[in-house]
């Protein structure tokens, strides 16, 4: 009898001992049965016959898991304080019965501009690099040819972009060149789908594999290059267990497989541009000029606005509108006795949806219906406030009926067949004026903006996160980007912080000289942060467990407790949550700390970006 530990795949459980008559590879996924449950696991050594009783392993796999994964797991599972299992959890394991198909190389049809092909001769002269190319200024001209030049040496590529960023006009430029070659890998994907493209990717057919995050953890042969895309993009950090940085893998993933990793982006996270080689690739191929005019206003549709979307109507010609905030209000309140409306299961006010009448919580998706007087007092009073996508809308419509104005959020574009539909809709000129979030700003392509109006800044550049300020001006240059393309373009912002934005709209290199010297000392990248989570329905128990963690950490050497307490959003889901946050020089000295001093209920966030 052989005598095996195994890796419950996306158990939070330690490796457990099974047994088997059979020799078995290492790293083979097996099948196990655990409490009258059959789970899937990984081998990972054998072992001495344990001491107790052991099951034995139910059924071998065709599937195994590659060295690189199993090193990556171990590092995940190291670095980011989770179980082995949950690393797994994350993988696409190898399988050993596909046969390996070969496809012949595009002929070239890729010119670069001088300025294209210095950048692109930069990045192959490094392992890790950045191309910080203006919006417009052809990075992905680049990466394509980067891709061509892997294919004909008979190498793949993994082309990762955020989530949102799957855009039907990327998908079409990377079919058109490469044809079959390219495999889309994403949540959106039916089944069906899903298995015809990962066999592509057992059988070979499959060269470029574009997607978000998950689009790493394929089961991918012959791996020589990792582009990510707006590496800036905050989606590339997952919001649950284990937490990771899709990023931050990537580049930890060129390392195991000693394989070049370029990072892109218009406005690069300060981090990416201190710590990596950079060619920059300015202008671009739309010479066309910006007017940047500032509107000293909080969020909403002034006179200001509205005469500006009505020139660009009666010139024939599309707006844009960016709004940090979906639904029709953020907040409903009592204009009499300032009763607030929260949801019941979380400490956040609920955002009014007039379209299907109702307020609706963005944390749980709990609804309820909107009130027509107020439940403390009584009064009719109710008032509104922080302007919506839904609501700018409706009175963008009523105030211009010839123009054709259409909503682009995740409350509308639930699906690609909708995001791909609203785009051609917008570049057919069906519609005159796009309404959206954060959406509006990635990676589409407009063709006939001249007007983007930009509400919500000062929201943005007021949170307390340390990124504020590269976020605020990051998501005002990103929206910029989309207009003026083939002429010249007005951007209509309202701040009251117009010297902050105008200093650095044109020159973000110059921010990003300003705000290592604000960071420095205190913030990432000179600095490593952790924040630890405690979130239970019994709040002194959330409260007992953090402050538990506390003293134990309190005596850790080379750390500091930044704060600690409740969450600014103290209850989500009917859980109470508790926070504390962690900095010091090293992560090692972070990972050491949390090891020794972790209690059960502690959801450990390294290198977090959420705060709220």
């Amino acid at each position: 009898m052989n005598y095996y530990k195994i890796s419950l795949i996306s158990s939070p459980l330690e490796p457990l001992t099974y047994c088997s008559s059979k020799t078995i590879n290492p790293h083979a996924k097996v099948s196990i049965k655990l409490q009258n449950r059959i789970l899937d696991g990984v081998i990972l050594s054998t072992c001495q016959q344990p001491e107790f009783k052991t099951n034995e392993i139910l059924e071998v796999s065709e599937f195994y898991y590659s060295k690189q994964q199993i090193k990556l797991s171990q590092f995940i599972s190291s670095y980011y304080i989770c179980s082995l299992g949950d690393a797994f959890g994350l993988m696409v394991p190898f399988s050993s019965t596909m046969a390996t198909t070969e496809v012949v190389a595009p002929k070239s049809s890729i010119t670069l501009s001088q300025n294209q092909q210095q950048a692109l001769d930069f990045l192959k002269q490094h392992k890790t690099s950045l191309l910080f190319g203006d919006t417009g200024s052809g990075k992905t001209e680049v990466y394509m040819k980067y891709f061509e030049e892997m294919l004909k040496v008979g190498k793949r590529a993994i082309f990762l972009m955020p989530e949102i960023s799957l855009t039907p006009q990327m998908d079409k430029r990377l079919q058109q060149h490469f044809g079959s070659s390219v495999v889309m890998w994403h949540s959106k994907l039916t089944p069906k789908q899903k298995k015809q493209n990962l066999e592509a990717i057992y059988g070979g057919e499959a060269k470029i594999i574009a997607g978000p995050r998950s689009a790493l953890f394929l089961p991918i042969k012959d791996l020589g290059l990792i582009v990510v895309d707006e590496e800036h993009d905050d989606s590339y950090k997952s919001n649950k267990r284990p937490r990771y940085n899709a990023r931050d893998i990537a580049i930890y993933m060129g390392k195991i497989y000693d394989i070049p990793v370029v990072l892109g982006s218009a406005t690069p996270s300060l981090s990416s541009y201190m710590k990596f080689p950079y060619s920059r690739l300015k202008g671009g191929y739309f010479s066309s000029h910006k007017e940047f005019i500032y509107e000293k206003s909080s969020e909403s549709l002034t006179p200001m606005v509205l005469d500006a979307l009505r020139d660009t109507l009666k010139a024939k010609e599309q707006a844009i509108v960016f709004l940090p905030t979906r639904a029709n209000f953020k907040y409903l309140i009592c204009g009499d006795c300032g009763h607030t409306y929260e949801c019941v299961f979380c400490s956040i006010g609920m955002s009014i949806h007039q379209k299907s009448h109702a307020l609706k919580c963005h944390y749980c998706n709990y609804t309820q219906a909107i009130p027509q007087v107020c439940s403390a007092c009584g009064s009719g009073n109710l008032t509104s406030s922080r302007l919506g996508t839904a609501e700018a809308v409706k009175d963008i419509s009523s105030e211009l009926p010839d123009g054709m104005v259409e909503q682009f959020d995740r409350d509308v574009i639930t699906t690609q067949a909708k995001l791909k539909k609203a785009l051609k809709r917008f570049n057919d000129k069906q519609t005159d004026i796009l309404v959206g979030t954060q959406m509006l700003s990635k990676g589409h392509d407009y063709h006939g903006v001249t007007l983007a109006v930009v509400l919500g800044m000062d929201n943005m550049l007021n949170m307390s996160d340390y990124r504020a300020r590269e976020k605020a001006l990051s998501s005002l240059i990103q929206v910029a980007g989309r207009s003026g393309r083939k002429k010249g373009a007005k951007v209509l912002v309202q701040s009251f912080n117009e010297e902050f934005f105008s200093a650095f709209v044109d020159d973000y290199e110059s921010f990003l000289q300003e705000e290592k010297i604000y960071r420095e000392g205190l913030y990432p990248p000179y600095k490593k942060l952790c924040r630890v989570l405690f979130a239970h329905k019994n709040g002194a128990k959330a409260r007992d467990e953090m402050q538990k963690m506390h003293d134990k950490l309190f005596h850790m050497p080379n750390i500091e407790i930044v704060g600690y307490g409740k969450c600014a959003i103290e209850r989500v889901a009917n859980k109470f949550r508790f926070e504390i946050l962690i900095r010091s020089d090293k992560s090692t000295d972070i990972i050491k700390a949390i090891k020794f001093c972790k209690v059960d209920l502690a959801e450990i966030d390294m290198d977090p970006i959420e705060f709220g």
